[in-house]
């Protein structure tokens, strides 16, 4: 999902719960690196830095099925239902 002023939100939502919301990607994608790494938030620069926003903007909103990319060292995929997988 994304939003015409550029901004790129991944729906996130624990497991079988009915309500999910929309979050920025940063967010998301940051909060998922920090969870399955050693990593903290400041060892993690803008999104932008590591993937193209369009790109993951396509995937997202449905153009294209998912999005692998390295982040510090960690290779992270996006898919277009918003799921977020670190190796």
């Amino acid at each position: 999902m994304s939003s015409e002023d550029g901004e790129v939100y991944i729906m996130t939502g624990e497991g079988d719960e009915e309500w999910v919301s929309p979050t920025p990607a940063q967010t998301a994608i940051t909060d998922a690196v920090t969870d399955a790494t050693n990593l903290a938030e400041e060892d993690i620069d803008d999104i932008e830095t590591y993937v193209d926003l369009g790109e993951l903007r396509r995937v997202l909103d449905g153009d294209d099925e998912e999005l692998t990319f390295t982040l510090e060292d960690h290779e992270v995929t996006v898919t277009d239902a918003g799921d977020i997988s670190i190796d």
